[in-house]
């Protein structure tokens, strides 16, 4: 006779511990035959993920055999079976809810005589954003560390900073006292390029576009409003990165100009950003790019 047990009573879904691979997820259940004995032979398992519901689409299925210790406790990673349908690699993640459905036969078969199911509450991050394209402040990626993460149209961008400052004191530029037309607030590479046009050797900008970080060679100075995303990103950026390689509280050079003489900055002790430094003046540097 097919006995059926909850899955809190019969089979006990451990915390998921998600493996190194993006593919696989870790799985511990407590295994007891129809007499409530512990089981600690080979057994026989399917597992399955459903979508919507307990008893929703099949999403994935596999079969694996593992044996349980002496205390019952079999432990296996989803994503190493027999395939039976589809691919954890597949899965939309971010199209939930899904629940993770067991199977097992004591005896080692595929007669399945023990179920259970139960709502996955929590998803792999690492297999939400391969799907879901689920970037976030504080990763690092990219060659730097992400600050902020934004979509258009449907698609995924973000801006990263470097893993530490490019330099403690630069001049904005070598040029003072005329216009180079890096006015946007927003587009600090468009500034940047027409900074470097003006002056081949301009300090600031120079060091951003010479900047290799993970081996991307399009890092730039940020402009005023993507160096405040920089600032708003504060907190996290130096928990990550640490005190040394965090921002620092000192004033910041953006790419954008106010005048033929002065330039936007940023105060990373207040949060106030400044148009009056002289562009002479030096300032702390720390490169962007965007993804």
């Amino acid at each position: 006779m097919r006995k059926t047990f909850t899955l809190l009573a019969a089979i006990f879904l451990m915390a998921t511990g998600w493996a190194q691979s993006p593919q696989k997820m870790s799985y511990q259940a407590v295994i007891r035959d129809a007499t409530d004995h512990l089981v600690t032979t080979q057994i026989g398992m399917k597992i399955s993920i459903l979508q919507g519901s307990a008893a929703g689409t099949l999403v994935f299925a596999e079969t694996q055999t593992p044996t349980p210790n002496v205390n019952g406790l079999v432990t296996i990673k989803i994503g190493e079976g027999t395939p039976v349908t589809g691919t954890i690699a597949a899965i939309d993640w971010s199209a939930g809810p899904y629940f993770i459905k067991t199977e097992t036969d004591p005896a080692g078969g595929t007669t399945y005589s023990i179920t259970g199911s139960s709502e996955l509450l929590s998803v792999p991050y690492a297999l939400y954003a391969k799907t879901a394209g689920g970037h976030y402040i504080g990763e690092l990626f990219g060659g730097g560390i992400v600050v902020s993460v934004w979509k258009t149209s449907g698609v995924e961008h973000g801006l990263v900073a470097s893993l530490a400052d490019i330099s403690a004191a630069l001049a904005w530029s070598d040029v003072t006292n005329a216009s180079a037309g890096a006015t946007s607030a927003l587009d600090g590479q468009t500034n940047t390029a027409a900074i470097l046009l003006q002056s081949a050797t301009a300090p600031a900008s120079l060091a951003c576009k010479n900047h290799a970080g993970g081996g991307f060679n399009d890092w730039y100075l940020p402009s005023i409003w993507e160096l405040k995303e920089c600032y708003n990103a504060g907190y996290i950026v130096n928990t990550v990165l640490g005190a040394t390689n965090g921002f620092q509280f000192a004033a910041y050079w953006s790419s954008t100009e106010n005048s033929s003489t002065q330039a936007w900055y940023l105060l990373f002790n207040t949060g106030i950003m400044g148009s009056d430094a002289a562009k002479g003046n030096n300032g702390r540097v720390r490169a962007v790019r965007k993804f």
